[in-house]
């Protein structure tokens, strides 16, 4: 396969360090939330010493919260312990030059046990990898897009900051619906064609933009790649937007709900599996209007049964669940049907294309724990042999007899939390750290006094 442009080999690297065009390399990982973390090295001294060693950072950052405060409470990293290192080791696959910084390039790490030097389960992107050693163990490689979505402000991040990023504070990028819309969307092509190009020249190869169903929302496509590097061409996509939106003075936010008013942002993904012959979905049975082979309809199977155990991995915060509104284009209920917008579960293309959409995760999602949890979930069904339910037609907001998403976060956590599946699938370490993680999460909501609650109560109560 042809290496995508702006990918580096570290050869190449080199050759653009000594001729100085690259200067910097950013080393980084991505934390529970998503976000990447790491260092800058000077280019020189990643060539000779870091690209084959390693650097270390403090294991604190796979406890912190979204404030960078160490939460007490987790068993791998704490103060007793006395917040020692993990190891990273770059990835050299996933060398590229970073088009949107100025002579950078960036590679994405694998984080280790310092003392083993064994891949540490808790990392998130360690979880993946985990899932896509165990389709390779059962002769399947893994095949995937994510669709983000999210909305473009006219408003820079500092002045969003400053005004309490409140609706009277945001000025959004457009000002009516532009759904597919050409006109509305020529208007936002200085920072969405900036990004398009930039990502492009990064390793990332894109399909297109489009308008989306609320002011200023747009939906990004980059091309399908297998499983691990769909994850990490995720992770950099969020990260390219956002620091193309700061240079440029606008903003851009991932939230999976912003405004009561508007529209939620999705990150739908789709995922097939693939064997010796091609695709593994393909064959001769039939699920509904699906031609079909028994490992699509074990694996659709599996996926849905444990949905409500492994929803943190999809809707990872309290804002996560506001997202989940009849007729909103997000999904209420975990059903599946045939290129049906209604549907948790969406079965799309013909052939060596046939892949299932789950239209259930949020752009809030860290894109390596959604798809450990999409594909531990699949696995299992094929393992099982599990039957999914039948195809639904029609509008599924109104299918009241279909299940309904976990409603809260806390919901959700106690699912995980209860999950023999999510121990068997990730270890009960795992499943310890995480649930601490999403219940701080819980917890410092619970805690805070919001606009709403002033709004309401100030005056009349």
């Amino acid at each position: 396969m042809t290496k995508p442009r702006g990918m580096l080999s570290p050869h190449e690297l080199s050759t653009l360090v000594t001729a100085g065009d690259i200067d910097t390399v950013v080393v980084v990982f991505t934390d529970l939330y998503g976000r990447f973390v790491g260092k800058r090295f000077d280019a020189s001294f990643f060539v000779e010493s870091i690209a084959e060693g390693g650097t270390h950072a403090c294991d604190y950052l796979l406890t912190v919260d979204m404030e960078m405060e160490p939460i007490a409470g987790y068993a791998f990293s704490n103060w007793e312990k006395g917040y020692g290192d993990f190891h990273l080791v770059p990835d050299m696959d996933t060398l590229r030059q970073a088009s949107w910084l100025n002579k950078t390039a960036m590679v994405l790490c694998d984080v280790d046990d310092e003392k083993t030097h064994d891949r540490l389960s808790l990392a998130p992107r360690s979880l993946l990898q985990a899932q896509i050693d165990t389709a390779a163990e059962m002769g399947l490689t893994v095949k995937a897009g994510s669709e983000l979505e999210y909305y473009l402000f006219n408003t820079s991040y500092r002045d969003a900051a400053q005004g309490g990023y409140t609706d009277q504070s945001l000025e959004a990028a457009g000002w009516y619906i532009e759904d597919y819309h050409a006109l509305q969307a020529a208007r936002e092509e200085p920072f969405n064609a900036a990004v398009r190009r930039h990502l492009a020249a990064s390793g990332v190869p894109v399909e297109c933009t489009k308008g989306e169903w609320g002011k200023g929302q747009h939906e990004l496509n980059v091309r399908f790649a297998d499983l691990l590097t769909m994850a990490d061409n995720h992770a950099v996509y969020k990260q390219c937007l956002k620091e193309v939106a700061d240079q440029q003075q606008v903003s851009v936010t991932f939230m999976a709900k912003y405004s009561a008013e508007h529209a939620g942002s999705s990150s739908h993904v789709h995922i097939s599996l693939w064997n010796d012959d091609g695709n593994a979905f393909v064959g001769d049975g039939t699920l509904g209007r699906v031609q079909c082979s028994d490992t699509f309809r074990w694996f659709l199977a599996g996926w849905m049964a444990h949905v409500n155990e492994l929803m943190v991995c999809y809707a990872p915060t309290v804002n996560s669940y506001k997202r989940y509104q009849s007729g909103s284009w997000a999904p209420t209920r975990i059903g599946w049907s045939r290129d049906n917008r209604t549907a948790g579960f969406r079965v799309v293309g013909n052939g060596q294309s046939l892949r299932i959409e789950c239209r259930i995760p949020g752009a809030d999602c860290n894109p390596y724990l959604t798809y450990a949890a999409a594909m531990a979930s699949g696995l299992d069904g094929i393992r099982r042999k599990l039957e999914p339910p039948d195809i639904y037609e029609g509008d599924i907001y109104s299918a009241v007899d279909i299940p309904h998403v976990p409603r809260t976060l806390l919901e959700a956590i106690g699912h995980f939390e209860q999950s023999e599946f999510a121990r068997e699938a990730f270890g009960s370490e795992v499943v310890e750290h995480y649930s601490h993680f999403f219940r701080t999460e819980q917890e410092a909501y619970d805690r805070a006094v919001t606009d709403w609650e002033r709004q309401r109560y100030f005056e009349r109560i």
